[in-house]
C-alpha cells in the first residue's frame, strides 16, 4: 500500500475535477486515498463533479470555515505516514506522482515536510496583469501548500494547521514555522505542479488587503522579527501607514481650517498614491496590448483604496489577536455524546423511564462544570427517521438526562438517518458546529467525548478535539485511529481538564 494520503481541499471550483482527472490518470505509484474535503459551506448540497477512478475519492465536510481547518479535518482523517496537500486548482503533469514517491523516498527521518516546485503559465502575447503578477509569486514563495507533502507525525507534533488563519495567507507560513521550530527540517522536492492563473474579478486586489490581519497574527504569535525567520517579503505596508497619515491629516487639518497645511498633506497623499498606482502599473499590458485600458483603470481605483484597507485590517488584527495564546488554545466547551457515553445505551430509546447514566457521569459533570466549562450534549437519534421513536420522545429524553446529571449549555440532536445524507449527522460536523455557535465559541475551542468512531470524525470534521472513550460496541480500528483515548468517563474528563488549561 502507498505509504501517502492526497488531501485536497475544495470549495467546489471548475478546476477541481480537472486536478482530480490528472492525480487519477498518474503512472506512478497511487495514493491510499484521496481525502478531498468539500469546503463549501453547509447548505451548499449539490454534488461535486468528481471524475471516475481506480484510487477512492473520501469526501468530507467542513463547514466552510477556511483552508486551514479544511486541510485539518483532512490529514486528521489520514494514517498514512506522509499527507500530501494540493490546492483543487492545480494541474499535474505526468510523472507528478512518481516524482513525489522519490521526493518521499529522499527525506530523511527528520525531514517533516517536502515542497514541490509551482511553475505559474503567463500569457505570452502581453505583459502579466497585477493579479497575474500576484499569482506568479507562488513560483518562489516558501512551503505553499499548493504541493506540500508533510510527515503525519510532524502535522500531530504541532497540531496541524492554525485555524484561526480564515483564508489562504500566512497560514502555511505559520505551519512551517512552528513545524521547524520544533526540529522537523522542511526541504525543496523535485516534483512540478503547473498553478493556472483563476479568473479574477477587478476587485480582488482589494479583497487580498485582508490578509493584512493574519500579518497581525502573525506577528502576535512569532515576534516582530517573524518575517525574516520565515522568509516572507516586508512588502509596502509602511508606505500605506504613510499614505493614510497623509490623507487623513489632509482631512482634519480642511475641516480645522488650516487649508495651506491641508493642501501641502493632500498632495503628499495624492504622490503616494500616484506613485503606487505607477508602480503597479509599469510592469503591466502597456497601451495597445490586450486589456491594457481595464488594467489601468483597475490599478488606479484599487490603488486609492488599497492602503486605507490594508491599514484597517491591520489594526483590526492587531486588537483582535493582542492577546492571542500559541495553537492549540485552550478548551472552553465539552460536548459529550449521549448514548454509551453518559448513559446506558438502549437502542432507539424514546422512554425516560429507561434512562440510566454511566457509571461516574454525574461526577465526571460536576468537574467538568467546576472547571469552568460550557457544557453541550450532541447525539444521532436516527429512530425519528427509521419511525420508532418521535422527536417529541427525543426531547423527553434529554430532558431526563439533564433531571439526573445536570442543565447542559446547549443540546443538539440529529433525527435523520444514514441515508438522508444530512451534515448533521455524526460523523458530519453539523452538530458540533451548531452547539459552538449557540455558545458562543470556535468549534476548535471545543472537545467531544464520545464512544464510537462517528463522534471522533464529527470533531475532527468540525475542527474540534475528540476523546474517545471505548465501550463493547466501539471497533478496534476506531481506538487505534482516535488520538486520545480514555478507559472510561472520569479518565476522559482528565483529558479534557488538561486540554482546557494546556498552555501552548
Amino acid at each position: 500500500m502507498s505509504d501517502y494520503t492526497v488531501v485536497l481541499p475544495t470549495v467546489g471550483r471548475p478546476s477541481l475535477r480537472e486536478v482530480l482527472t490528472d492525480l487519477l490518470g498518474q503512472d506512478g505509484p497511487a495514493p491510499a486515498r484521496i481525502v478531498l474535503v468539500d469546503d463549501r459551506p453547509l447548505d451548499r448540497t449539490e454534488p461535486l463533479d468528481l471524475p471516475d477512478g481506480a484510487v477512492p475519492v473520501d469526501v468530507l465536510r467542513s463547514g466552510g470555515r477556511g483552508p486551514a481547518a479544511a486541510r485539518n479535518a483532512g490529514w486528521r482523517a489520514a494514517t498514512t505516514e506522509w499527507v500530501a496537500f494540493l490546492d483543487d486548482d492545480v494541474r499535474l503533469p505526468a510523472g507528478w506522482a512518481t516524482r513525489l514517491a522519490a521526493d518521499l523516498a529522499a527525506a530523511g527521518p527528520r525531514v517533516g515536510a517536502t515542497q514541490g516546485r509551482i511553475t505559474v503559465p503567463l500569457p505570452e502575447h502581453r505583459r502579466p496583469t497585477d493579479w497575474e503578477r500576484n499569482t506568479a509569486g507562488l513560483e518562489t514563495a516558501l512551503w505553499a501548500t499548493a504541493d506540500m507533502a508533510y510527515r503525519r507525525a510532524a502535522l500531530a507534533a504541532v497540531h496541524g494547521f492554525d485555524e484561526r488563519f480564515p483564508r489562504a495567507y500566512r497560514e502555511d507560513a505559520d505551519l512551517a514555522l512552528r513545524v521547524t521550530q520544533a526540529g522537523w527540517e522542511l526541504v525543496r522536492g523535485e516534483r512540478e505542479i503547473l498553478h493556472p492563473v483563476r479568473p479574477a474579478d477587478d476587485a480582488v486586489s482589494l479583497r487580498m488587503q485582508a490578509g493584512s490581519a493574519s500579518d497581525s497574527l502573525m506577528r502576535a504569535l512569532h515576534g516582530p522579527t517573524w518575517r525574516e525567520i520565515g522568509g516572507t517579503g516586508r512588502g509596502r505596508f509602511r508606505w500605506h501607514v504613510a499614505t493614510v497619515a497623509a490623507g487623513s491629516a489632509a482631512a482634519l487639518l480642511a475641516v480645522a481650517g488650516r487649508h495651506r497645511a491641508a493642501t501641502v498633506a493632500a498632495a503628499t497623499w495624492a504622490g503616494l498614491t500616484a506613485d503606487f498606482a505607477a508602480r503597479r502599473i509599469a510592469p503591466g499590458p502597456r497601451p495597445g496590448e490586450e486589456g491594457w485600458a481595464a488594467e489601468w483603470r483597475r490599478m488606479a481605483w484599487t490603488s486609492v483604496a488599497i492602503p486605507w484597507s490594508a491599514v484597517w485590517h491591520r489594526l483590526h488584527g492587531a486588537v483582535r489577536f493582542r492577546d492571542v495564546s500559541a495553537w492549540p488554545p485552550p478548551v472552553r466547551a465539552a460536548l459529550l455524546d449521549r448514548d454509551g457515553t453518559i448513559v446506558e445505551d438502549v437502542p432507539y430509546n424514546g422512554d425516560p423511564a429507561k434512562v440510566r447514566t454511566v457509571a461516574g457521569a454525574a461526577e465526571s459533570l460536576r468537574r467538568l462544570r467546576a472547571g469552568g466549562l460550557l457544557i453541550g450534549m450532541v447525539t444521532n437519534q436516527s429512530g425519528v427517521a427509521r419511525g420508532l421513536i418521535a422527536a417529541e420522545d427525543v426531547g423527553r429524553v434529554n430532558e431526563r438526562v439533564q433531571d439526573l446529571l445536570g442543565s447542559f449549555d446547549v443540546v443538539e440532536h440529529c433525527p435523520h438517518g444514514p441515508e438522508d445524507g444530512c451534515t448533521c449527522r455524526k460523523p458530519g460536523p453539523g452538530m458540533v458546529l451548531r452547539a459552538a455557535r449557540a455558545l458562543g465559541v470556535e468549534p476548535h475551542e471545543c472537545v467531544v467525548v464520545g464512544d464510537i468512531g462517528a463522534d471522533v470524525g464529527a470533531a475532527r470534521a468540525a475542527g474540534a478535539r475528540a476523546v474517545l472513550v471505548p465501550t463493547p460496541v466501539t471497533r478496534e480500528e476506531e481506538v487505534e485511529q482516535a488520538e486520545h483515548v480514555a478507559a472510561d468517563l472520569s479518565s476522559a474528563v482528565d483529558l479534557v481538564l488538561a486540554m482546557a488549561g494546556e498552555d501552548q
